[in-house]
């Protein structure tokens, strides 16, 4: 009966008027709990971010408990749409070696950057995203909104932020696909600036996998946000795109590349580390 109804076997019990047991009262905090964390996180956290939520809210539970207790409440991440992959590397332009290969593992800050770009549709007309991410902790260190697919107003307008909040003083790899904006003088050559110490990656021809970093970050940053959302004008698109990265992604968000820690969390973590040490 109670699986017919939907309903678990310890709120049957409740409602006989046997009271209820401390599991179920148990239960009920945590239900509780994970709504507040779905809602903090515009309901895109799946059960294993909740669970780590949970345990740094003072809450021991497991995994499997946490989503029999979302999926007996109703609580599910809302995801919508699944994420297309879009690239235009027909150019002339000279391409880098794929200096990358798909080693993702960096053991400090500023040692990796990895770039791409993706199309957000609006009523107006199409916004162009492009982001920069330090691949060691995940955080969008320079990122750029455009109407059009100029090298100027796409990764060179990332660039700017990236350095601008970044110093490069040791060797860093930027890594990309074969865009046209990666492969064209103009950006190529402020690259080259910098006297060597900027090397240019970019991933093998057709293989999403070299640049999985950014794929995956665009898949989070559509399937979670932009996805519920119908824009009109191309400045609702930036706003919205702006709040998500830098209010949530950057700061609030758990990534599970880091421990099921926050960004904010593993720099900390990082910089108290090397303190000690």
């Amino acid at each position: 009966m109670c699986k017919m109804f939907k309903i678990s076997k310890s709120g049957y019990y409740n409602w006989l008027g046997r009271g209820p047991s401390k599991r179920w009262s148990e239960n009920e905090v945590i239900t509780t709990a994970i709504r507040d964390i779905l809602e903090g996180s515009f309901g895109s956290d799946g059960a294993p971010r909740v669970k780590a939520e949970l345990l740094k809210r003072g809450h021991r539970v497991s995994r499997p408990r946490v989503a029999r207790i979302m999926r007996v409440n109703n609580l599910f991440a809302r995801r919508k749409r699944k994420f297309k992959i879009t690239t235009n590397s027909k150019h002339n332009y000279p391409i880098a070696p794929n200096i990358l290969n798909q080693d993702f593992k960096v053991f400090g800050g500023n040692q990796v950057w990895v770039s791409d770009i993706t199309y957000i549709q609006t009523k107006q007309g199409w916004m162009y995203l492009t982001v920069i991410i330090d691949l060691f902790s995940r955080k969008i260190v320079g990122w750029s909104m455009s109407d059009n697919l100029t090298t100027q107003d796409t990764i060179i307008s990332a660039w700017h932020m990236a350095i601008k909040s970044n110093v490069i003083t040791e060797q860093l790899i930027f890594h990309s696909d074969r865009g046209s904006q990666y492969a064209s003088y103009k950006f190529t050559n402020i690259l080259k600036s910098y006297n060597g110490l900027v090397k240019q990656s970019m991933s093998r021809k057709g293989n999403c996998w070299d640049n999985a970093v950014a794929e995956s970050f665009f898949k989070s940053l559509k399937v979670e946000w932009v996805y519920k959302h119908n824009y009109c004008l191309r400045s609702e698109a930036e706003l919205s795109v702006f709040q998500w990265i830098e209010t949530w992604y950057n700061r609030r968000r758990i990534h599970s590349t880091l421990g099921y820690k926050t960004i904010k969390e593993f720099e900390i973590e990082m910089y108290n580390q090397n303190v000690a040490a």
